[in-house]
């Protein structure tokens, strides 16, 4: 008995010391997590001249940066005034009282401010070193993956796959779409104006519709009816995502059974199914010997099906959920990029008759009353300015996000593993030091011999991206936008509604808060 009790309590002593070492382990791990480690990252960071922000535990920048958001969101500006500190309150900030390349702290990760042109080309050109951040809420990928999302030999994989849905042969095929989708939202335009002569329009939903319409049919050859369902949950997701990336997330917070959470995880569910039986029926029609559709889903399977042909193995192509992915980034990066431009560029020409009077006359020079053709569109030399200058001023997504997962050297700067960089496309394409003292201005003519010619090489221009990861789909999305813009400025003229807000905020893409109210007059 007394052996079996020194026994008992030599376990007990061992089990006793087994749970304090594992205490004392946890709790080194949150320590280096929250202190430590985040002190030897900000000592880093300084003793290279970098300034930034000092390091508040565990929340870092957080509080701060999501203040400055609700403030600058809680009223309009004026149509002419500067428009980064409304959209980028706290960047813009930290920027003026850090100078460029300054960092902040998202949580207990350093995030560098990246605004010079010479060392964004270089993170966008080693896309090996400096990957896509995926950090933070893990929820925040339910809304889109895809091609955009992937790293190393899968994204080399998929950008292949894909590649020959956006060759300029196959958008040709896709034209009519782009100009039966304009025609069905003029026309709803159009009995407006007849009621009411002129009409005072909020052009926001008709634009979100027809680009909605053209992804709808260019993607899957449907119309919007059956893809609505599907804009309108990503767009509730869209939303759901943003507000839970503004605040912090410890691990584990995506299993708490949070109404947010719910719903984000409840959306995805329906998303994923909708799509899922949209490429089940072109499957089977694939199996029974029907002709492939020069639709992006059809072009897609088939160039997966070559993939895997060729290989002899599966592997070499996508699953069923990759596909499901890149047809979800379809809807979402499809609808969000070209609406938003239209949106802005309308705004803009309303503001701005002149350009507005001359890119119609372009266009009627081109076209006349016809409906614009592929051949006309590339014709289309002022059209393209605006849209160019709209780009700069107003580009779709105001910055990109990378990882630091080794140490790495950019330009004379050694970042550590672990910290994070912002590439901040809108800052870059607002700076006066780059484009002028009228950097804030919209003049088209700046781009009158084209982008490079300005830019000079440098990237100080990335409205899509730039590097091996430019966006694959810029020629769908400038292609779309031409034919929109071109059918709108044909049947009407139109100008700033009294009752329109200025209010650029950015979810997911630069949005108009309050909507585009236009007073359109029928030509």
């Amino acid at each position: 008995m007394e052996m079996e009790m020194k026994s008992l309590n030599w376990w007990s002593a061992a089990a006793s010391c087994g749970v304090g070492i594992v205490v004392i382990w946890e709790g080194w791990r949150v320590m280096n997590w929250v202190w430590l480690r985040p002190r030897k990252l900000e000592n880093s960071l300084r003793k290279q001249g970098l300034k930034g922000s000092k390091y508040r535990v565990l929340i870092g920048d957080f509080k701060e940066m999501v203040m400055m958001i609700n403030q600058a969101k809680s009223k309009p500006i004026g149509v002419s005034d500067d428009i980064v500190p409304r959209v980028l309150p706290f960047f813009h900030k930290s920027i003026i009282n850090h100078g460029k390349n300054c960092f902040i702290w998202m949580g207990p990760i350093p995030t560098l401010l990246l605004v010079d042109p010479h060392l964004i080309k270089e993170a966008l050109t080693k896309i090996y070193q400096f990957q896509k951040a995926r950090g933070g809420n893990p929820l925040t990928k339910l809304l889109a993956r895809g091609l955009v999302d992937y790293e190393g030999d899968q994204w080399v994989k998929h950008r292949r796959i894909i590649n020959p849905a956006f060759h300029v042969e196959k958008l040709k095929h896709m034209v009519p779409a782009f100009s039966l989708s304009c025609s069905e939202m003029i026309a709803k335009w159009e009995a407006l104006v007849a009621e009411e002569r002129p009409c005072e329009v909020d052009v926001w939903p008709g634009l979100q519709t027809l680009s909605s319409d053209v992804i709808s049919r260019t993607a899957f050859g449907s119309n919007y009816e059956e893809g609505r369902r599907i804009f309108e949950l990503q767009k509730q997701q869209a939303e759901l995502i943003i507000e839970a990336s503004q605040s912090l997330y410890l691990p584990g917070m995506r299993f708490l059974p949070t109404e947010r959470n719910k719903r984000i995880k409840a959306i995805d569910k329906e998303v994923r199914s909708s799509i899922r039986k949209i490429i089940d029926k072109r499957l089977e029609a694939m199996k029974e010997g029907e002709a492939s559709k020069e639709d992006l889903l059809g072009i897609l399977l088939e160039s997966n099906h070559k993939e895997i042909q060729h290989h002899g193995n599966s592997k070499f192509g996508m699953t069923i959920d990759e596909v499901i992915e890149e047809c979800k980034l379809f809807y979402l990066a499809g609808q969000e990029t070209t609406s938003v431009l239209l949106v802005w560029t309308l705004i803009l020409l309303s503001q701005h008759p002149v350009w507005q009077a001359r890119a119609r006359e372009e266009v009627l020079h081109v076209f006349g009353s016809n409906k614009p053709s592929l051949d006309g569109l590339s014709h289309l030399k002022i059209v393209t300015m605006i849209l160019y200058e709209v780009l700069r001023l107003y580009p779709p997504v105001v910055l990109l996000w990378r990882m630091i997962h080794d140490e790495t050297k950019i330009g004379d700067l050694t970042l550590p593993a672990g910290s994070l960089i912002q590439l901040h496309t809108m800052l870059l394409h607002h700076d006066p030091e780059i484009w002028g003292d009228d950097a804030k201005e919209f003049k088209p003519e700046r781009f009158s011999e084209g982008v490079a010619k300005f830019t000079k090489g440098q990237v100080s221009y990335f409205p899509f991206g730039s590097g091996p990861r430019i966006c694959i789909g810029q020629n769908f999305a400038m292609l779309e936008a031409k034919m929109a813009l071109a059918m709108i400025i044909q049947r009407f003229s139109f100008e700033i509604s009294p009752s329109y807000s200025h209010a650029p905020h950015s979810i997911v893409t630069l949005q108009p808060q309050y909507g585009a109210h236009l007073i359109l007059n029928k030509l």
